[in-house]
C-alpha cells in the first residue's frame, strides 16, 4: 500500500560543503567536495519519505524567481510534488550555506528562514488533506499549519511536528498534534531541561513525545509511559539533515508500525544518511 503525506514548511535551496573545519574570521577555506539540494525540515523530510516508496507532497512558498528551477529539478527527481503557496513571488527563495567538517560530520549553517515568506491562510488550496495519510509540520508556515492542523483533527489524520527549536505560534497547533518530534534544542517557554519539555506538551495531550539527542538515545513518552531507543552507533560523515531525514522516515513507518518501533527504525535510517555527504548521496545508493 502507497501511503501519502503533506509536508508543510520551509523550502531552501541548500550549498552544501564539506571542508577540514569551519571558516575563522578574515579566512578563506578551500572545500574538498560540495553538492547543491533542495533543502529545509519538511522539504528534506518529504524527499526521505518519497524515497521510502510513498507519495509525498511538499506545501510552502517557492515563488518564480530563476533560482526556483534547481529547487523544483532536484525534487521532481526525487518525486516529491510541490504545492507552492505564492506561486507568484519573484524575489529568491530561502538559501543556505553550509560547511560540513570532514572527519566529524559536524555542521555550520547561516541561512535565510520563513519569516520573510509567510504565506496567507487564503493561499491554502481546497481540498488540501484529500487522500493524505499524515501530515508533518516544521513551524516555518505556522498561519496555515495551524489551519491544516485543525483540518486534520476533524478528519482524524494524523500530525506530526518536528520540533527542531521552540518558534512562536507552535502553541496554537500543539493540541492538534499526535507526535511531537523534538531536538534537544526544543525549548518551549519557561521549559529549561527535557523534564520541563516533557511536561509542558503533556498539558496539549500529545499521546506521544519524544525527542532526539543525537547519538544519544532518543527519550519517548507515549501514552504515560516513559522510555528510551538506542540508535546505532556509527562515524558520522555528514549530520546535516539528519533529524529531518528520521521525520520523514518516521512519516513513513508510523502508519505501519507502533510509536517506539518507528522511532527506532526511523532512528536507523537517519544513522545510514550521516555515513555520507550531503542529504542526497544515501538515496542514490539506494540504502
Amino acid at each position: 500500500m502507497i501511503n501519502s503525506a503533506l509536508f508543510i514548511g520551509l523550502i531552501t535551496l541548500d550549498l552544501i560543503y564539506l571542508a577540514d573545519s569551519p571558516l575563522q574570521n578574515n579566512q578563506k577555506l578551500v572545500a574538498t567536495d560540495y553538492t547543491v539540494a533542495a533543502g529545509g525540515p519538511a522539504t528534506n523530510a518529504a524527499v526521505t519519505f518519497s524515497h521510502l516508496g510513498n507519495q509525498a507532497q511538499v506545501l510552502g512558498v517557492l515563488g518564480s524567481h530563476p533560482m526556483t528551477q534547481l529547487i523544483s529539478t532536484d525534487l521532481e527527481n526525487y518525486q516529491v510534488a510541490i504545492i507552492d503557496l505564492d506561486s507568484n513571488q519573484d524575489t529568491p527563495p530561502p538559501v543556505s550555506s553550509i560547511i560540513v567538517t570532514q572527519g566529524t560530520g559536524e555542521r555550520a549553517v547561516i541561512s535565510i528562514n520563513a519569516m520573510k515568506t509567510q504565506a496567507n491562510i487564503t493561499s491554502i488550496p481546497a481540498n488540501i488533506l484529500e487522500n493524505i495519510d499524515i501530515v508533518l509540520i516544521d513551524g516555518h508556515q505556522m498561519a496555515v499549519s495551524q489551519i491544516i492542523a485543525q483540518m486534520a483533527k476533524k478528519q482524524n489524520i494524523p500530525v506530526v511536528i518536528d520540533g527542531g527549536s521552540w518558534k512562536p505560534g507552535f502553541a496554537e497547533i500543539l493540541p492538534f498534534v499526535n507526535y511531537a518530534l523534538c531536538s534537544a534544542n526544543f525549548y518551549p517557554p519557561h521549559c529549561q531541561n527535557q523534564e520541563d519539555v516533557f511536561a509542558y506538551l503533556q498539558n496539549f495531550n500529545i499521546p506521544h513525545i519524544a525527542i532526539t539527542q543525537g547519538e544519544k538515545p532518543i527519550q519517548y513518552l507515549s501514552n504515560g509511559g516513559y522510555g528510551v531507543v538506542n540508535v546505532p552507533r556509527i562515524q558520522p560523515v555528514d549530520t546535516l539533515g539528519a533529524g529531518d531525514i528520521f521525520h520523514g522516515a518516521f512519516c513513513h513507518y508510523i502508519l505501519g508500525t507502533g510509536f517506539i518501533e518507528a522511532l527506532a527504525l526511523a532512528g536507523n535510517t537517519a544513522a545510514k544518511a550521516c555515513q555520507y555527504f550531503g542529504t542526497r548521496h544515501w538515496l542514490n545508493l539506494n540504502l
